[in-house]
């Protein structure tokens, strides 16, 4: 097997995905995710790669074929992201969405515009034709345009499928060398009939079998995890989150006993964690030892304000514990992360490492001599699909339903230098906050929601007095796999209730804030 890209680590054995993969270049593209999410949601498997990679590093065994994604540049521009043109030569079937299309277009000698006004929003298309891609559909349909680049004028070779009233080449395709291409974007829900073109991409013109599911992909996982470790001992570190929980009960099934889960109280968890998890995992038959390692962890993180270097030490102290349980444990040779695919792509950038959007401490925080061996059979899912997985293996609903929880915990909820009495005003607000959006049944409905406490003061009045005291944040979106994300709009009593709550009842807040700021632009996280 050659070597794949190092955004995209090399996959458990050939049978990934039933044996067939679709490879996504991406091009900065807010939607290349998006893209992944609905080859899978498709039933075929689907790995993403910044367009910077190299044939020489794609796994072409299982490439069923390619798509090349959209992106925030203009084709025209110089510096604009390109791909290696041998991409583009290949005989595999090849998409390409936007961006996509507009750098086939241009490296093959066709003529490109700036368009005066940048198209953005719905538009009315109208095939020509009965192409593959588009076979089937209505003569005209809605789709969903973004884009300040034009295609005014095919390569040779290349003929055009479809069009809208502003552009007339929205669609087109170059037989000779299997290539479609679409101005508009299909994998977004505002285009019509988006997913009968995708699906009519995987199965009609490149002739996937389909078939990947999460079961399929535990099966997988589990003879992965086997080959790797073999006889072996795994050292598994329990966050408090679906994630870690998921890979415990997949370990146990994998290897049994010669799985070991240790969860490591960083002091940086939220209120009664350590006890809540040990508690479900054991009614799953995983039995978690718990370390704790607090004073170990506030010690290193003591005055540090950057967030990447809160990632970097609490990367490095978790392995300086889980390496001193090893040799507690003795004989363990692996250590098994619950690093989701989303983690390697947010770490990774299609401009080198100066654009990443941040380290993950699962993937940019590990010593460059680390001495146990990683074990990461979840880092192909996006996180609705470790709920499903999870699902599958028989974890509570208690457990699957848990918001997702940042691997450093609270010291990236804490804008500014992480203290023992901030980590305590923090965990009594955050208790607060989850408990009212339960009471009000909305908790489930919200893939995340948090406190953030801020580096600043206000003035406040409470009773006759001033005050000079700290000021919170709260944030709460709605998403489906954390890649992107809208506030979610809690009702204004329910937010008057909370805020009144934490005023009242948690010494040193005076102010709190809400957070209206979609991913992207924003992250879901602060830090």
């Amino acid at each position: 097997m050659e070597t794949p890209p190092k955004s995209d680590p090399a996959p458990p054995g050939r049978t990934v995905g039933g044996g067939e993969a679709i490879w996504i270049l991406d091009f900065g593209s807010q939607y290349t995710q998006l893209i992944a999410r609905r080859v899978r949601e498709l039933g075929v498997f689907s790995r993403v790669a910044p367009c910077t990679v190299s044939p020489g590093e794609v796994d072409w065994s299982a490439a069923k074929g390619l798509i090349f994604s959209g992106g925030p540049a203009s084709v025209i521009e110089a510096g604009a992201p390109e791909c290696d043109p041998r991409f583009f030569s290949t005989d595999l079937p090849k998409l390409g969405i936007c961006y996509g299309l507009q750098l086939y277009g241009k490296t093959r000698g066709g003529q490109m515009t700036r368009s005066q006004l940048r198209e953005f929003g719905r538009a009315r298309f109208v095939r020509a034709g009965d192409d593959p891609l588009l076979a089937g559909l209505p003569e005209s349909f809605n789709v969903w345009m973004s884009h300040g680049d034009t295609l005014t004028g095919l390569p040779v070779g290349m003929e055009a499928i479809g069009a809208t009233s502003a552009v007339p080449l929205a669609a087109a395709v170059d037989r000779p060398n299997h290539f479609w291409g679409l101005q508009f974007h299909p994998e977004v829900e505002h285009t019509e009939h988006g997913r009968d073109i995708l699906k009519a991409f995987l199965y009609t013109i490149c002739g996937c079998r389909g078939g990947w599911n999460e079961g399929v992909f535990i099966d997988q996982a589990i003879a992965a995890v086997r080959g790797q470790v073999g006889d072996g001992h795994v050292l598994l570190g329990v966050s408090g989150g679906v994630d870690s929980a998921v890979l415990a009960v997949l370990l146990q099934r994998a290897i049994g006993d010669r799985a070991h889960p240790v969860f490591v109280d960083t002091g940086l968890l939220r209120d009664a964690e350590v006890h809540q998890v040990q508690d479900a995992l054991l009614r799953s038959g995983v039995k978690v030892h718990a370390v704790d390692a607090a004073e170990r962890f506030l010690a290193a993180l003591s005055g540090t304000t950057d967030p990447e270097q809160k990632r970097k030490t609490i990367g490095r102290v978790f392995i300086e514990v889980f390496e001193s349980e090893a040799r507690r444990i003795g004989h363990v040779d692996f250590l098994a992360q619950g690093t989701l695919y989303p983690d390697w792509i947010e770490s990774v950038s299609v401009r080198g490492p100066s654009s990443v959007i941040k380290s993950h401490h699962n993937v940019g925080g590990l010593p460059e001599h680390m001495k146990l061996e990683l074990v990461e059979p979840l880092k192909w899912l996006f996180k609705d699909e470790v709920r499903a997985a999870g699902r599958r293996l028989g974890l509570p609903d208690s457990v699957i339903g848990r918001h997702p929880f940042p691997g450093p915990g609270l010291a990236v909820r804490i804008l500014g230098p992480v203290t023992r009495p901030d980590l305590d005003l923090l965990r009594k607000a955050d208790s607060i906050y989850l408990a009212e959006l339960r009471r009000a049944g909305l908790y489930d409905r919200i893939w995340q929601a948090f406190c953030v406490l801020l580096p600043i003061r206000s003035v406040g009045v409470m009773g006759d007095e001033r005050t000079y005291e700290r000021v919170l944040g709260l944030r709460a979106v709605t998403s489906t796999d954390g890649m992107t994300a809208d506030w979610a709009e809690l009702p204004y009593d329910l937010l008057k209730t909370i805020s009144n709550r934490l005023i009242n009842e948690v010494p040193g807040i005076n102010r709190v804030v809400y957070d209206v700021s979609s991913k992207p632009p924003a992250t879901i996280e602060w830090e």
